[in-house]
């Protein structure tokens, strides 16, 4: 189709996406963000979240690309890192750090800041949109609100103390899970969408740092990247054992030590978060944060809530407007799904616009339809570790019998997941397509394969003749060795045996 004016709300990751969608189909597109837009990656206002580490998986960096054509190959350019986290990263999971070796899975590592420089770099290459900075939109214009005719026709907005009034044809709300769009409809006439929501309580803190010169880092730093998951021992064990902790690398030589929990209080001082460090369970997340130089105060996040607003449930959705990214769907950071799901909805929202020449009803109602299923299968994801705690709140608690059943087997799963993926090609990309949103977590679960290769692996292992080590030290540095193509010297091989030719 072809129209005149879109109006895009916020200028991040989703409102970006979204413009650079829309540039296909209007004359013009504005974009009306209430930062002043830093021509660099640095933080601003409106994005307290770059502070921590950002995720952007395959399944979003597949669509960003559709959508801006060599956005991976010039956010590499600027300094992002293309890597295999099975073979760059060093995992320290339950039994300790596991085996390094290749996979299906690789993916981009960079700041949140990089990435949004990247994508309005390359939205300021198309003529057709217009990103207007300080400006904070203040409400919406509608007509026959609450009616099966009723849409909305533009925005008001204000300038410093300067009101104005836009028209437009298709509004986009991009304005993240604060977003007061919902209210404004419902001021208007129309219902309140159904909310889904459960907050888990993750806090999570984050410091930047510089890492040292290249030939002066430790030779057991082989890897770019540590994690370490929380403890599952049910004994007497300090706090920090049960954080889920990054030392994760981005562009510059730089990384951001990042560690989080469900339910605990999170230090927010330099001297307690290096003392946490410190104290997590692998001993080299602490050394090598003090082997790095601090670059920044300690940035602690509370605003973690899953919450989507369900307008897929109203029997007369608006019409002239999309909600994309957190204004619709906002995830637990955690699981790094934000800015992906973001970039599926625009991509949607490309398609439709491609096949049709009106917006509709019936427009509304397939993007809406299409989006709900797109937003299925991150939702679920994170349902199905954040419903485990007593303390979460929301609609979506479940009953206590539940809540002990997922406490009880979700860890006990991701274990023996992960250690058949060592073994087993199709386990492993099966639950990287599953990471990656590109398969859903009821797609694994009924897929018979998949189940067959954990229970192969299992008897394996109960045993004796597993093939790739794992259970490592998490005491000493992460073991160099790579796995990859790995047969065993006898079938007994274990963990030692295997370092000898390292």
């Amino acid at each position: 189709m072809r129209g005149k004016t879109a109006v895009v709300l916020g200028g991040s990751v989703a409102g970006l996406c979204a413009a650079g969608v829309l540039a296909r189909h209007f004359d013009e597109v504005i974009v009306l963000e209430r930062d002043r837009l830093p021509p660099d990656a640095q933080h601003r206002r409106g994005v307290p979240q770059s502070k921590h580490p950002h995720f952007l998986l395959n399944s979003g960096r597949r669509a960003i690309g559709e959508i801006f054509p060599g956005f991976e190959e010039a956010l590499i350019a600027a300094g992002g890192m293309h890597l295999m986290p099975s073979l760059d990263a060093a995992y320290c999971e339950n039994d300790g750090w596991a085996a390094r070796k290749s996979g299906s899975m690789t993916m981009i590592y960079s700041s949140r800041v990089l990435i949004e420089r990247v994508l309005r770099d390359k939205v300021r290459e198309l003529p057709a949109i217009e990103i207007r900075e300080g400006v904070t939109v203040t409400g919406l214009r509608c007509t026959g609100a609450g009616t099966a005719r009723g849409r909305v026709e533009g925005v008001e907005y204000r300038t410093g103390d300067e009101p104005g009034r836009l028209s437009a044809d298709l509004v986009v709300d991009a304005l993240g899970r604060g977003s007061s769009v919902a209210d404004w409809l419902s001021a208007a006439g129309w219902p309140t969408p159904p909310e889904k929501t459960l907050d888990a309580k993750v806090t999570y803190t984050s410091r930047w740092y510089d890492l040292p010169p290249a030939d002066r880092r430790p030779e057991s730093w082989w890897w770019k990247h540590l994690v370490i998951t929380p403890t599952q021992d049910t004994g007497d064990h300090p706090e920090e054992h049960e954080f889920l902790s990054n030392f994760f690398p981005i562009e510059g030589d730089r990384a951001i030590v990042c560690m989080g929990a469900w339910g605990l209080r999170m230090p927010r001082e330099v001297d307690t978060f290096e003392a946490a460090a410190d104290r997590v369970r692998a001993t080299a997340f602490g050394q090598a944060m003090r082997a790095c130089t601090p670059t920044s105060e300690v940035h602690l996040t509370r605003s973690t809530g899953n919450k989507w607003r369900r307008f897929d449930l109203l029997d007369r959705p608006p019409l002239g407007l999309v909600c994309i990214g957190d204004s619709i769907c906002a995830f637990n950071p955690f699981y790094a799904q934000g800015m992906s799901s973001a970039a599926r909805s625009a991509l949607i929202l490309a398609e439709m616009l491609h096949g049709r020449d009106v917006l509709d009803l019936a427009f509304f109602r397939e993007f809406l339809a299409r989006q709900k299923k797109s937003l299925d299968v991150p939702w679920m994801l994170a349902m199905a570790r954040d419903q485990a705690y007593d303390f979460a709140t929301g609609s979506e608690v479940v009953a206590a019998w539940r809540r002990r059943l997922s406490a009880r087997f979700s860890w006990p799963v991701f274990n023996a997941i992960t250690a058949a993926s060592r073994e087993d090609d199709y386990v492993e990309r099966t639950f990287a397509q599953v990471f990656n949103l590109d398969k859903s977590l009821r797609d694994m679960a009924t897929d018979p394969r998949f189940w067959f290769g954990i229970a192969r692996y299992k008897l394996r292992q109960r045993l004796g003749r597993t093939v790739v080590p794992g259970g490592f030290d998490d005491q000493q540095d992460p073991p160099a060795t790579d796995f990859t193509g790995y047969t065993g010297t006898d079938r007994s091989t274990s963990a030692e045996t295997a370092l000898v030719n390292d």
